[in-house]
């Protein structure tokens, strides 16, 4: 359930199709979105563990740093029908948020040992945040070129890790728990890195305005804000 909600943060583009010169604006909004789910995981971690949220931060950037190197250095990229820049941004954008879901998994199976309303009610809470975590990958990839379902499908694969992380969290809750304020820290360090370096300036150079990528990034982190407030309430 919780990997399926992030397919359709894709279904408004079956209504309006963005177009390459939209993608601006999209950047500035997926920023907004990430940014503040970043600071939602960190919130979260610091609750736990303020040491290991912060040292998995520095790991999360470093690890979305030293893939874009690799990257560079490989060559002509070729995924699903992007190229070049385009599918470097592709791969790194859906490698942070998989990590994004693999910490969010563990948290749903480590919920789970708290007993069943407690755990159904996180999947229902994640399943909802999913929706707009889908919306901000749909926003960077189909402007540049992927069909609605391709971008869907990407969006439902970054959020594999959930189902796929949570049943042996809940089945080795002891072990797991220590490892989550890691997770949710190198998670979010994943995404400020990629916002930061790939999707901030992106934004600026599509829209030539650079307070319009800071009213899109802060209306799209305040609504993300909202949402995350309301599930918890």
């Amino acid at each position: 359930m919780t990997a399926l909600a992030t397919g359709l943060g894709a279904l408004p583009f079956l209504m309006v199709r963005p177009s390459r010169r939209w993608l601006g604006f999209g950047n500035g909004i997926a920023a907004g979105l990430m940014l503040a789910a970043s600071g939602a995981l960190v919130v979260e971690g610091y609750a736990v563990g303020p040491l290991a949220v912060a040292g998995g931060s520095v790991l999360g950037g470093l690890f979305i740093a030293l893939s874009r190197g690799w990257l560079d250095g490989r060559g002509e990229l070729d995924v699903a029908g992007l190229r070049g820049a385009d599918a470097r941004k592709a791969l790194l954008l859906v490698g942070a948020m998989t990590v994004h879901s693999a910490a969010e998994g563990i948290g749903i199976g480590v919920s789970f040992g708290g007993g069943a309303e407690l755990g159904l009610f996180i999947s229902l809470a994640i399943a909802v945040h999913n929706i707009p975590e889908g919306l901000a990958i749909s926003l960077v990839l189909i402007p540049r070129g992927l069909s609605v379902w391709k971008g869907a499908g990407w969006s439902v694969f970054s959020s594999l890790p959930q189902p796929l992380l949570a049943l042996p969290a809940f089945l080795f809750v002891l072990q797991f728990a220590p490892v989550l304020p890691w997770g949710l820290g190198f998670a979010a360090g994943a995404m400020v890195w990629m916002v930061w370096r790939e999707l901030l300036p992106d934004a600026v150079e599509g829209t030539g305005s650079r307070s319009a990528v800071a009213l899109a990034v802060v209306g799209a982190a305040a609504v993300m804000t909202l949402l995350q407030v309301f599930l918890k309430g």
